[in-house]
């Protein structure tokens, strides 16, 4: 009996096993045909050519290089009576597709030009004679030694120095002698003494030796001749012993307290350098030491052979720093206009030969094409001078995907389809910090005096003091502006009081400066 029932049991559980067996698979069967597939949600409505060619296909295909046709779904393609181009969100993301807004600034475009370092021609000074004679002795004998004005040069001998000497002494002693006699003839024998005083000076004898010879009254063989201005010797043909002719260079003497920069600067930029324009100069020697200087004149010639013109700019150099012959870089800042213009980044434009498109987000992941015309460009923006308006918001990045071999609209047609994905750009734009005044930002305020201002590159080397909010000593920094425009009114010297703020990690950006006891220079986040 106990046997029959246990198989009674096993029986009946082995039923139940089978009856919840078919229960739950007809419910996955069930669940599975109220799910559809993607198939059925996304419908395909054609292939397209994966090179963006005018070419589609209603069943899948290959091209000649082999690459597959790329499906386009209900909903991709584009609107028959418009001419944006859709996007899917996950295409945007695979694409990288970033934009920006067209937006007011003022553009400072950088001109930069090779340079070197040329004496000031207005203190050139050579040491010539008059008369003949022979070196005696030379004092200064070696090129490049620094002289004052004034100091010997070398001591000479010349008969006619000797002759025009006696001259002047024989007048004085006849000037002496009728000293008691008749007024006409006393001036007759003055006229006679300044004559004779006169054509030593008309030789360019210094005024030392010929109040040495008032005093001694004595003609000495051998006369010192001096030099006339402080400088450097940059040139000594000289050498003891040596005859020398009326009009030999015997010294050639530059005056380097400041020097000229000979910028050459090409031919299509000469349009934006004027005479007092700012200019930066950076020399080899020095790389980290920056000066700064103006445009003193534009040469009106063109060097034919390199298409550039030579642009001056006049240096201090009281440290002697700066050496002629020596290589330099300059940049100078130009600034368009004095107002703000609206702008876009360069590389938002589509250049087709003919005219120039942008890709304008018109929301809903539509671009639309838009025929622009443009200005001037400046460091990476390009002036919009008609087709956008400001805060319009075109593409920036993903648009160059068109290639250049398509037809442009049948590109323009494929844009949204490309199947090569770009990773997204993480990095924003340098001034999208300082913009967006949305963004928290912490300030930091200090003082502190302008060491040297980089026009191009709208930085400003300050010498601050300790910064107390965030633990920095007094140092020597550079900072780079929010405003280009304020360089206007800051200088070399200037002591102000600044405010910073962190626009990247560990980078600072200066968002108000003013003078010491002056107007503010400018203001940004927060308002002014």
């Amino acid at each position: 009996m106990r046997s029959f029932a246990k198989i009674i049991m096993a029986v009946m559980l082995v039923a139940f096993s089978l009856t919840i067996g078919y229960w739950w698979g007809s419910k996955q069967v069930d669940q599975t045909a109220n799910v559809p597939t993607a198939t059925q949600e996304r419908k395909i409505l054609y292939y397209r050519n994966p090179m963006g060619l005018p070419d589609t296909s209603p069943v899948p295909k290959k091209d000649p290089m082999g690459m597959d046709y790329i499906p386009v779904y209900e909903g991709e393609e584009p609107p028959s009576d418009s001419p944006a181009i859709k996007i899917s969100t996950e295409k945007i993301q695979k694409l990288g597709v970033r934009t920006e807004a067209a937006a007011l600034r003022q553009l400072v475009r950088t001109v930069r030009a090779v340079a070197t370092i040329q004496a000031d021609e207005q203190k050139l000074y050579t040491l010539v004679t008059k008369f003949e004679g022979w070196i005696h002795r030379l004092y200064v004998n070696t090129t490049g030694q620094t002289v004052k004005k004034g100091q010997a040069l070398m001591e000479v001998y010349s008969p006619e120095l000797i002759a025009a000497q006696h001259e002047y002494l024989i007048a004085m002693k006849g000037l002496h002698l009728v000293s008691e006699s008749d007024r006409d003839v006393q001036l007759e024998m003055q006229r006679l003494v300044e004559s004779a005083l006169q054509r030593l000076r008309n030789w360019d004898i210094s005024e030392i030796e010929l109040q040495r010879l008032q005093r001694e009254g004595t003609a000495r063989q051998y006369v010192t001749l001096r030099s006339k201005a402080n400088g450097v010797v940059l040139e000594k043909p000289s050498v003891e012993g040596k005859r020398f002719a009326p009009g030999e260079v015997l010294y050639q003497i530059a005056d380097l307290s400041s020097v000229w920069v000979l910028a050459d600067v090409f031919e299509q930029d000469l349009a934006m350098i004027h005479p007092g324009q700012k200019a930066t100069i950076r020399v080899d020697a020095y790389p980290a030491k920056v000066f700064n200087g103006e445009v003193a004149f534009i040469y009106p010639m063109i060097t034919p052979e390199t298409r550039t013109a030579i642009v001056r700019i006049e240096l201090p150099n009281d440290q002697g720093l700066l050496k002629p012959a020596m290589y330099a870089r300059v940049e100078f800042a130009s600034f368009h206009t004095d107002d703000k213009v609206l702008t876009i980044p360069d590389s938002a434009v589509l250049d087709t030969g003919t005219r120039r498109l942008v890709l304008v987000d018109v929301g809903e992941g539509r671009f639309e094409p838009r025929t622009v015309k443009l200005g001037m460009h400046a460091d990476g923006y390009v002036e919009v001078l008609g087709g956008l308006e400001a805060g319009e918001a075109v593409v920036v990045k993903a648009n160059f995907l068109i290639d250049a071999e398509s037809n442009l609209q049948a590109a323009l047609s494929g844009f949204g389809h490309d199947s090569h994905p770009l990773a997204a750009e993480e990095k924003p734009h340098p001034e999208a910090a300082i913009v967006n005044e949305g963004m928290p930002s912490h300030r930091h305020q200090g003082e502190g005096s302008i060491e040297a201002i980089d026009f191009a590159h709208a930085t400003v080397t300050l010498a601050h003091g300790p910064i107390a909010s965030l633990k920095w000593p007094a140092m020597l920094m550079d900072f780079r502006l929010a405003d280009p425009a304020w360089l206007r009114s800051l200088r070399p010297g200037q002591q102000v009081a600044f405010e910073i703020t962190e626009e990247a990690a560990g980078e600072y950006v200066i968002i108000h400066i003013q003078p010491l006891g002056g107007n503010a220079a400018g203001s940004k986040q927060g308002g002014q």
